[in-house]
């Protein structure tokens, strides 16, 4: 029996007196501030499917309080007064092998979608070509009087602390 995996993409900003305090008030409001986050890099396994979490309806992920989150994560922060910054996950998929992600951010929309685009052509005909069109989803913040963040994350699966049963 194939499991799919359900991948929520979550964009989300935040404010604190603090590049941190930004950082996790940005986690808080994409509804995974309470994890530990463990970062994968960008290969998203078969049979999976992406759904992109939308505007002001923020799911909160299910869990305990400190249990792991594996997730693919852009994160970006400005500081100074006038300051805008974009984050972004990029991510193509296909019906067998599953897919990829990316993330970038920049000073812009324009810039950071054309990273995101140019990583996933390249990728993908690293891999010998195949996977479908390119997907996005981005967070934009500017910077007032405080440290901001803008994130995107794309959360794969939660998992407690409970040990593991061994195979024999």
């Amino acid at each position: 029996m194939t499991t799919r995996l359900d991948i929520t993409v979550r964009a989300a900003t935040g404010v604190g007196r603090t590049k941190l305090a930004a950082y996790d008030h940005a986690l808080l409001n994409a509804g995974v501030g309470n994890f530990n986050l463990i970062k994968l890099s960008s290969v998203i396994p078969p049979h999976s499917t992406v759904r992109v979490l939308e505007g002001g309806a923020r799911e909160v992920l299910a869990g305990g309080h400190g249990d792991k989150l594996y997730c693919v994560e852009s994160a970006v922060f400005a500081e100074h007064s006038g300051e805008t910054v974009w984050a972004g996950l990029g991510w193509t998929t296909d019906a067998t092998t599953g897919g990829l992600f990316v993330e970038h951010h920049g000073g812009s929309e324009e810039s950071l979608m054309e990273q995101i685009t140019l990583s996933l052509h390249d990728m993908d005909t690293n891999r010998g070509g195949g996977y479908g069109p390119i997907q996005a989803a981005t967070a934009s913040a500017h910077c007032t009087d405080r440290p901001v963040c803008a994130l995107v994350v794309a959360a794969y699966a939660v998992e407690d602390w409970s040990p593991k049963e061994t195979r024999g």
